[in-house]
């Protein structure tokens, strides 16, 4: 990889007009942040040279502050030095003037990454699977809406309308006719997509009114995959807008259609390149198996990190509520696809598209090592459709319960960081009730 100052001279030179950059990154709860610089700033950036408060990751969904065991207030809420991330710079062209973009990692004044940057969290975990001579290989898989822009969160949102037909988009899951209706909006995504280096592979229409899929490809850069992630929920949203449209990864937009999932693939390879759950090392893929299951109760924070995160999580959603696994069976928490030796892999299935991509691919392959540290057993694979309801906390209040009282997470994502972040939730869980909705008047006044 070029190091930054060359790809500032080529990108400035392959883009004499640019005048603007914006300089992103992704706090806890999965949104995005950052500045907007002028162009001629870049060079300073790549050297250091500027400074973003430390806690802005600690924000809640809203944007504002929420107390996470004190930092970002009782610390002073110290500034953090920006790091810009190689190979992240990139053109930006659905915007109403061309723009560049940019991702940043955060540090210390030390030069240490801060220990909640997802980023961070996500290395550390791919860090202990590489020491224990094990390679991941994954990929992205995640629904979104599309829907009629709303000036305020006031009403439930409704279908986008097709330019082609005029009508509302429908339910036929898999049709041709409704990826036609939108096609100059998914196919603009997918060329940005190309323009920033993101490689989406099928696109599908999806259970629910407006509801599409993306494939993103599989990478052995587990952290190059997240960033491409980041960026897809950047382009979609953007592109989505410039048509006329508003896109969200909302768990459960719709209280009676489908909610939009956020699936994990990975394989798992060793130094010399063999695939370590080939069928003829069955016996490591059921270890596998079984470290993602026992770990799932106290992961469902990462996997469903608030309210409406949860009203995915019930019966009859086509959501898998029950921490087991099958062989070709989609209504399991861990499906085995049909593939080939090489690329026999698992499907972890059970967050939201609201998950923040770096922290729940981090649990997955925190669940994945201790899995085969522990050389664990799972239980027997489910072969019929499963619909119960047991095993996973119902509710984000014990999805934080759990996440705390998890040793195994401490050791994989950090105890101070699983502290915070489970503060964090908590806090923004608190600001989220501490108001009287409409219902409560029309009920009870």
């Amino acid at each position: 990889m070029m190091d930054m100052q060359s790809e500032i001279e080529r990108f400035i030179s392959q883009y004499p007009d640019v005048r603007e950059v914006d300089v992103i990154a992704l706090d806890l709860v999965g949104k995005l942040f950052g500045k907007r610089y002028p162009i001629r700033d870049l060079e300073k950036l790549a050297k250091g040279q500027a400074k973003m408060p430390a806690a802005m990751h600690l924000m809640c969904t809203k944007g504002y502050p929420v107390d996470a065991k004190g930092y970002g207030f009782d610390d002073g809420d110290p500034d953090a030095n920006i790091q810009l991330v190689p190979g992240s710079l990139n053109y930006v062209s659905w915007e109403s003037v061309p723009r560049a973009q940019v991702m940043a990692t955060f540090t210390t004044e030390q030069g240490e990454p801060l220990f909640w940057e997802p980023r961070a969290v996500l290395q550390r975990v791919v860090d202990s699977l590489k020491a224990a001579g094990c390679f991941p290989v994954v990929a992205f898989e995640l629904e979104f809406y599309l829907c009629r822009p709303k000036a305020d969160g006031s009403a439930q949102i409704e279908p986008p309308q097709g330019k082609l037909t005029g009508r509302a988009d429908g339910l036929a899951v898999l049709s041709l006719e409704r990826i036609a209706d939108y096609g100059d909006c998914l196919s603009e995504i997918i060329q940005c997509c190309e323009q920033q280096g993101v490689i989406t592979g099928p696109v599908s229409a999806e259970l629910g009114p407006g509801q599409y899929e993306i494939n993103l490809q599989h990478n052995e850069d587990v952290m190059a995959a997240a960033d491409q992630c980041v960026l897809f929920q950047r382009i979609v949203r953007g592109v989505a807008l410039k048509h006329g449209y508003q896109a969200s990864f909302m768990a459960k937009p719709y209280l009676q259609e489908a909610g939009n999932g956020f699936h994990f693939h990975a394989s798992l390879y060793g130094a010399s390149g063999e695939n370590i759950l080939s069928p003829n090392q069955d016996e490591r893929l059921r270890q596998v198996v079984a470290g993602l299951l026992q770990l799932m109760p106290a992961s469902m924070l990462f996997f469903a990190p608030n309210i409406n995160s949860f009203r995915r999580l019930k019966p009859g959603n086509n959501t898998p509520l029950t921490p087991n696994w099958g062989y070709e069976n989609r209504s399991v928490a861990v499906r085995i696809p049909l593939s080939d030796e090489r690329n026999r892999r698992v499907e972890h299935r059970v967050a939201g598209a609201d998950a923040n991509p770096y922290l729940a691919m981090a649990v997955v392959l925190a669940g994945i090592h201790y899995g085969l540290d522990a050389a664990a057993e799972p239980p027997e694979p489910v072969q019929d459709i499963c619909l119960n309801a047991e095993g996973l906390p119902v509710d984000l209040r014990s999805a934080i319960a759990l996440c705390r009282q998890s040793e195994v997470l401490k050791t994989y994502l950090g105890d101070e960081f699983v502290e915070v972040f489970a503060a964090q939730r908590l806090s923004e869980l608190l600001e989220f009730e501490n108001e009287i909705s409409a219902r409560e008047y029309d009920w009870y006044l």
